[in-house]
């Protein structure tokens, strides 16, 4: 037979070769349990070893026999207008890597094909009972599936793995492989996003009236899968496909496992919401420090640079998007709603320090703002029970002496009438008059002071309501 190669012990733990198929055997082992039993191997052969069993005999014989006008390079079908169905399993074993900023998804995965070669059957009971053996995969036709959205720059290659052959000609072959596949990631909810992740297998050269490929089960297996620390894995079903491309007119069916993912977040919520929840709910207690503390700016400027430096964080973590995410949406309205109230705080504080040159309060401030909104707020003077406010008092106008009411005018011949003391009474009328413009500027001084404390009440509430809605609408996506 062409060639054929004698099989040549040349140690006693030697190789021989028979069609292309390497074999190792322990000659050594071998002798050492059939000494015992009477038996021993021929230490020379120049055909199959005559110390194998009758077991192992006859595997060696139908071998030969299978392989003896056996190609791999054509479909192994009686009829080659017949299409070859292959039926494809999956199981998950583990997520390695979800690469968000370049969208590429590494599963390790075991694969499994079935399909039924017409050229490699034999009757049982013509070789003792022998119904299934176990031989490389190079030596059969394998079909050429492989993964479409395959993101790896290098070429496919084919595991050094065993086929299952039977007696019927159905072929089994189980391979292990790490896949790098293309996934499209949405991270217009992250921390809390859910991806949809396809691998989609197919024959590269077979169309569906050649080859034809199905699925086993509805979804891949998760049995023996090792949980992600970073993702949960919600389900992987398949779904086949018959399309047809632009190269060719002839349909190609197709295989498309989705790996269904929920990313856990609690890492994410501790480590960058958290902290940005209680700073937001900081920024607004600016407003309920005294102004003359001198501390509000200054409060609500470290806020701001606190959330930028968690801005700058997340910005590293995330990959280029069109969508904002949302925890990057909840920065910066918390950044949005700082920026402001720190200006609301400086307009405040100029309100606060008015001096006494300023005008008096407006009517209409004075009846909303220090009337009813200050008895709302509860905001009043010392002394003043809540839900009162001091009524608006008007400056008295400086009253010059009532010359009517003193002496008569003209020469007194009395040495103690009042008429003499007419310049005392000026003066008098002077230090009351300045004494009344004080108390009036005072007043409106003090009127624009608590006009501030009305409006820092105000927005205290206002800001801190913002605040804490929106920190809950985030942490609620977290439950």
């Amino acid at each position: 037979m062409v060639g054929k190669k004698p099989i040549t012990l040349a140690s006693e733990d030697s190789t021989y070769s028979h069609y292309g198929l390497h074999l190792i055997y322990p000659w050594r082992q071998a002798r050492e349990e059939l000494e015992p039993q009477g038996l021993g191997c021929t230490p020379f052969l120049t055909g199959p070893p005559e110390c194998f069993g009758a077991e192992g005999r006859l595997a060696y014989k139908l071998f030969r026999d299978l392989f003896a006008n056996y190609t791999s390079a054509l479909r192994p079908v009686a009829d080659t207008d017949q299409a070859l169905n292959v039926t494809l399993e999956v199981t998950l074993s583990q997520i390695i890597d979800m690469d968000e900023r370049n969208q590429v998804l590494t599963l390790y995965l075991w694969i499994r094909q079935e399909w039924t070669d017409a050229y490699l059957r034999w009757d049982p009971d013509a070789y003792g009972g022998l119904d299934a053996i176990r031989i490389p995969s190079s030596l059969v036709w394998r079909p050429d599936i492989i993964l479409y959205n395959k993101a790896d720059a290098q070429a496919p290659a084919s595991a050094s793995t065993n086929v299952v052959l039977r007696h019927d000609g159905a072929v089994r072959w189980d391979a292990p492989a790490i896949t790098r596949s293309s996934c499209r990631v949405d991270v217009s909810a992250f921390p809390f996003d859910a991806q949809r992740c396809g691998l989609t297998f197919g024959s590269w050269t077979h169309g569906g009236h050649q080859l034809d490929v199905q699925p086993r089960g509805a979804a891949a297996s998760l049995a023996d899968f090792v949980e992600n620390v970073e993702w949960r894995v919600l389900g992987m079903p398949a779904r086949r496909r018959v399309l047809t491309y632009g190269c060719c007119s002839e349909p190609y069916p197709d295989v498309t496992f989705t790996l269904l993912l929920r990313r856990r977040a609690a890492a994410y919520v501790c480590n960058l919401l958290l902290p940005c929840v209680l700073i937001s709910l900081l920024a607004p207690l600016a407003f309920h420090l005294p102004a003359d503390s001198g501390e509000k700016v200054s409060l609500g400027v470290t806020v701001l640079l606190a959330l930028t430096v968690f801005q700058l964080l997340l910005a590293e973590s995330m990959p280029p998007a069109e969508s904002v995410p949302l925890i990057g949406k909840y920065y910066m309205a918390t950044m949005t709603m700082v920026t402001f109230s720190t200006a609301l705080t400086i307009l405040i504080m100029n309100l606060h320090y008015c001096g006494p040159s300023a005008r008096p309060v407006p009517a209409w401030a004075r009846a909303l703002l220090l009337g009813r909104l200050a008895r709302g707020l509860c905001v009043r003077e010392r002394g003043e029970p809540c839900g009162q406010s001091r009524p608006p008092e008007s400056s008295p106008s400086p009253q010059p002496p009532d010359r009517e009411a003193g002496p008569p005018a003209g020469p007194c011949h009395e040495p103690r009438c009042l008429c003499h003391q007419e310049a005392l009474l000026r003066h008098v009328a002077t230090i009351t008059n300045t004494f009344h413009r004080h108390r009036a500027a005072q007043r409106c001084h003090e009127d624009w002071k608590r006009l501030a404390r009305v409006m820092d009440r105000f927005f205290l509430g206002i800001f801190f309501s913002m605040a804490l809605v929106m920190s809950l609408l985030v942490l609620v996506q977290a439950l």
